[in-house]
């Protein structure tokens, strides 16, 4: 039987937080949360996430001819709308609901889905800050990466630097050597530590602060690393101006071309959970 809308698990109902997880979040700008989804639920949604990142996937070169964002993972993003089928994933009240209770706000809207499945023999995912490419003004924004296979540590399992979202924009854009560098020198100047929360199951979920720096290493196995993500931010956020053609193309992309200081609040960017 082909599986629908319909006959997908439902994600909605209410996980319940541990004691910490909240303060260790807001301190540390990432937490782990094991077993958000059970195996059951992964297994179901995997078969379509795994088709559709595929189908939709950015680029399509032998690994061998991509630089080094390219080797770092198959990217496929806005599933949901693609695939009417995910939105029961991407859309889960009970993901977003997390999402929002660890950052302590009222509501959250979907910023946008991507698949990011790194290959065997794919490269690391250098160093980065994810919000250096998002318009939204606002500290409230939030990224849930949950593997849809087990992973263990060498594989290719997140890496962060704790605590580095308390600095906001530490003014390296992008992606690639040059932000592995950059971040390389300012973590050792700075201090900070590096977690990891090592292997994970299917249906474990980290999150992390838009401004949390954070990369993952290289997958020497023969096994992909399959992981879904969704992007959170807090209802009633504003647009911010771009700064970056990067900030143009997702002002366009994501958010409809909204003017600076409107609230973001476009049709792919619906409230996914809210207390009210």
């Amino acid at each position: 039987m082909a599986l629908t809308s319909q006959t997908l698990p439902n994600l909605d109902q209410p996980h319940a937080l541990g004691a910490t997880a909240i303060a260790d979040f807001q301190r540390d700008g990432h937490v782990c949360i094991r077993g958000l989804a059970t195996r059951v639920e992964v297994d179901a949604y995997r078969p379509l996430i795994d088709r559709a990142a595929m189908e939709y996937r950015y680029d399509r070169r032998p690994l061998e001819e991509r630089d080094t964002y390219g080797r770092a993972f198959i990217q496929s993003p806005n599933l949901w709308r693609r695939d009417a089928t995910l939105a029961g994933f991407t859309l889960a009240r009970r993901f977003a609901r997390v999402a929002a209770e660890l950052m302590g706000v009222a509501g959250v809207r979907l910023y946008h889905d991507q698949a990011l499945y790194k290959e065997p023999h794919g490269g690391f995912t250098p160093w980065h800050q994810d919000q250096t490419y998002w318009p939204l003004d606002t500290r409230h924004t939030i990224t849930l990466w949950m593997p849809l296979v087990d992973t263990p540590r060498e594989t290719g399992s997140m890496n962060f630097v704790t605590g580095s979202q308390h600095a906001g924009d530490l003014g390296m854009p992008g992606i690639g050597d040059d932000s592995q560098q950059y971040f390389d020198s300012l973590i050792s100047a700075r201090g900070y530590t590096v977690a990891t929360y090592g292997a994970l199951s299917a249906g474990d979920a980290t999150f992390h602060a838009g401004w949390t720096i954070h990369g993952a290493a290289a997958n020497p196995s023969t096994a992909m690393r399959s992981v879904m993500t969704v992007i959170y931010f807090a209802d009633g956020v504003r647009v911010a101006a771009p700064h970056s053609d990067a900030q143009r193309g997702d002002l366009k992309v994501w958010l409809g071309g909204l003017p600076p200081g409107e609230l973001a609040c476009g049709p792919k960017n619906p409230v996914v959970w809210s207390r009210d």
